[in-house]
């Protein structure tokens, strides 16, 4: 990549693209761009194509992805998995209930949550489903194996579903919403209701608060090797130092691209120590951590950028708004 640059920019490269709803996620397939969209539809765009798939009859409410398709959740009680080729499948369906999370996992598994129950769908063998304390708000699969760490109010419980013994239980007081494992398995993280994050250092579940933010944090990427964990909620990018065992506990956190609006979403680039963000007036830079060099990638059309999503070899950048605008850029 490119040495970032405060005065360059990449605007020129940047396919535009009209989805005609919200963005709820971005996730690519392949060299396809799969954005998910709040009207129920799915697009994938590679190059100058696009195909439209109406893979809900509703809302999308939540989305997840691996290397061979995209998850996605509906208030049409239905789990679908969309591939890289527009062909979608029904993996799960219960009229009159709403898929509030879901969660790829490997070998063909994935997790899905209505109100306060879990349920684990392994490629292979035994449906499991357990009911948590209040309303699932959040899942996430540790970085190896079947482990599932589940957000509600208290805290968070870390579930194997092939085991008989009962979860794992991490507390902490309020209401967690977005959960995430970081790369080598040995913290788990949460956002908060309110304006904070919260983690726990395994195995012996150590309380890690990050606190401070002017609002509550809504995205999270840890950045490659899980050095840092970049954040929005601020009006810079947070990024919390993981290099230690004890993780932040004690650390002042380093602070990116500063501007008078608020950083609506991140994405951390797959292999090297850059970060991707967007603001709430759509704007989107990318800025790399050794020196705080930014490089513009689009400029503001006043919309929230709700989604960002590298290329698996970071050769490519999803943008997904709150208005439907979005871009596709290739480096």
């Amino acid at each position: 990549m490119a040495a970032p640059s405060s005065s360059s920019s990449l605007t020129s490269k940047l396919r535009h693209l009209d989805l005609g709803g919200e963005v709820i996620g971005v996730h690519f397939l392949g060299r396809s761009a799969a954005f998910a969209l709040g009207t129920g539809g799915i697009v994938l765009a590679e190059g100058d194509n696009e195909q439209r798939i109406e893979a809900h009859k509703g809302a999308i409410l939540s989305v997840a992805g691996d290397a061979r398709r995209l998850l996605t959740g509906g208030d049409d009680g239905r789990v679908v998995a969309t591939s890289g080729d527009g062909a979608s499948e029904t993996l799960f369906e219960q009229r009159g209930r709403w898929i509030d999370q879901v969660a790829s996992g490997a070998d063909g598994a994935f997790a899905f949550s209505i109100g306060k129950t879990a349920h684990f769908r392994p490629a292979k063998g035994e449906a499991k489903s357990l009911e948590f304390p209040s309303t699932v708000g959040g899942l996430a699969f540790a970085p190896k194996g079947t482990r599932l760490a589940v957000a509600h109010y208290g805290g968070a419980s870390l579930w194997f579903p092939n085991a008989v013994a009962k979860p794992d239980v991490l507390v902490w007081k309020g209401s967690h919403r977005g959960i995430l494992w970081s790369p080598d398995g040995r913290f788990v993280i949460t956002t908060m209701q309110e304006a904070a994050l919260h983690g726990w250092r395994l195995p012996e579940g150590a309380n890690m608060r990050m606190s401070g933010y002017p609002s509550r944090v809504r995205s999270m990427s840890f950045t490659a090797g899980g050095k840092y964990l970049a954040t929005s909620g601020a009006s810079e990018v947070i990024l919390w130092p993981f290099t230690s065992k004890e993780g932040p506990m004690g650390k002042q956190p380093t602070m990116l691209a500063p501007r008078d609006t608020r950083v609506s979403c991140v994405a951390a680039h797959p292999k090297e120590d850059v970060v991707a963000c967007g603001y709430d007036d759509g704007l989107v830079l990318m800025v790399r951590i050794a020196d705080g060099a930014e490089i513009l990638l689009r400029a503001p059309e006043g919309s929230p950028v709700s989604a960002l999503g590298w290329r698996a070899d970071g050769g490519a950048l999803a943008i997904g708004t709150e208005a439907g605008k979005a871009g596709l850029m290739v480096f």
